[in-house]
């Protein structure tokens, strides 16, 4: 048995973490003579941490993810770190050895300022093909209190075109002992993710045993980041990092499970929440599926089709975008057996089509709702899935056409 509750100390709740978030001048004020924003961030632990990777599968990886790669690798898998650091606005991809080098060095001039800090890690999110303002960055590292928890200062920090920080925190009791999770994520634009999206931070005081970390972090990211999209492109940076110092001496698997699923789904959802220029939240749950790859298939091509998503910004419950996209995805279907509904709201089942003026009516009310549920039934066997994805607004297009300014 095992109960979970919630907390508001964000990244900082395990023991033992500390967070903070810095102006090192890299985002704009947004008003003239106005303070600087929070563009730098950290994340410590006073004990070395196991560190659970998971990286994009964009070929183009940025530098930040080559350098981690290459310090995991080095340590054969088994990396323990106490302070990962976080810059906006810029990306560090594209940026050849260079970029990595300029890592490496900054990492480098942190650690004589902070010897205390073990094998450092970086994370990076902006613009592609620019190299790191490496005075900028460095010019915040004195200022750097690794006994500061602020984790507030942090989530707000490594935002770009986020409009809200995304922040989660569980404290997980068990009949064997307790333990805490604590995260942070920012994402609203280039989410299509396989295997990791974006940049999230995980923290934890579990004991979480070396042989089993990776393995559930790959299973807490599947139904969470692996489910979501906003616009179908997958970043160069998409990181997420779970970091684990084991201070709280417990741990008990399925707790632990159910906790990191939990806190990853939540924050997955609130970036398609929050993606560029949204007004909704939708989920896309496909069953009956011949199996869950293809359910998976379905579904995610429902949250990245074009067609699909303009017609949920207009609340037009255009049903026929919803069978030619499942159509189109390449999977096991027969429309003699297939069922599409709005929310509770069933339009076509099974040949049948049931959109006279008074099921249109309900189906479009559906679609007015914030967050709602279409739900597709292909009646080929056990499969299921559920992708999560948002409208696409005009708003989308002016946000992405100045993005470097």
């Amino acid at each position: 048995m095992f109960n979970l509750f919630s907390l508001d100390s964000g990244i900082c709740a395990p023991s033992g973490f500390f967070a903070d978030g810095l102006s090192a001048g890299l985002k704009a004020p947004q008003n003239n003579g106005g303070a600087k924003p929070l563009d730098v961030a950290f994340v410590h632990s006073h004990t070395p941490c196991d560190v659970f990777a998971l990286f994009t599968t964009n070929t183009f990886d940025a530098a930040p993810i080559k350098h981690a790669k290459e310090l995991i690798a080095a340590h054969n898998g088994a990396l323990k770190s106490n302070f990962v650091l976080v810059n906006a606005k810029n990306a560090n991809a594209m940026t050849g050895k260079e970029g990595v080098a300029d890592v490496k060095n900054l990492l480098r001039s942190l650690q004589e300022l902070h010897p205390q800090i073990q094998n450092p890690l970086m994370s990076s999110t902006g613009v592609i093909g620019v190299r790191l303002p490496m005075d900028k960055i460095a010019s915040v590292f004195g200022a750097i209190d690794l006994n500061a928890r602020n984790p507030h200062n942090a989530a707000n920090a490594i935002l770009t075109t986020d409009r809200f920080a995304k922040e989660i925190a569980f404290e997980v009791k068990t009949d064997s002992g307790t333990f805490t999770i604590g995260a942070m994520c920012k994402g609203a634009g280039m989410i299509h993710p396989s295997l990791a999206t974006m940049l999230c931070f995980v923290t934890t005081d579990a004991c979480v045993p070396r042989e089993m970390g990776q393995e559930l972090l790959r299973l807490a990211c599947e139904e969470s980041f692996n489910a979501v999209s906003v616009d179908g492109d997958m970043s160069t940076n998409d990181t997420v990092l779970l970091l684990a110092n084991g201070q709280s001496g417990a741990f008990e698997r399925e707790a632990f499970l159910h906790a990191l699923k939990t806190a990853l789904h939540k924050l997955a959802t609130d970036m398609a929440r929050d993606g560029e220029g949204a007004n909704k939240l939708v989920a896309f749950e496909v069953r009956g599926a011949k199996n869950r790859d293809e359910a998976k298939r379905a579904a995610r091509a429902l949250a990245t089709s074009l067609l699909v998503k303009t017609a949920i910004f207009g609340c037009d419950p255009n049903w026929g975008r919803i069978a030619s996209t499942i159509g189109a995805s390449g999977v096991c279907c027969d429309e003699m057996t297939l069922t599409i509904s709005f929310g509770d709201v069933c339009v076509y089942r099974c040949g049948a089509i049931l959109f006279d003026a008074p099921t249109e009516a309900r189906a479009a009310e559906v679609m007015r709702a914030d967050s709602l549920r279409i739900v597709c039934d292909l009646g080929q066997g056990e499969g299921a899935f559920v992708a999560y994805g948002c409208d696409l607004g005009y708003n989308y297009v002016k946000i992405n056409a100045d993005y470097r300014s």
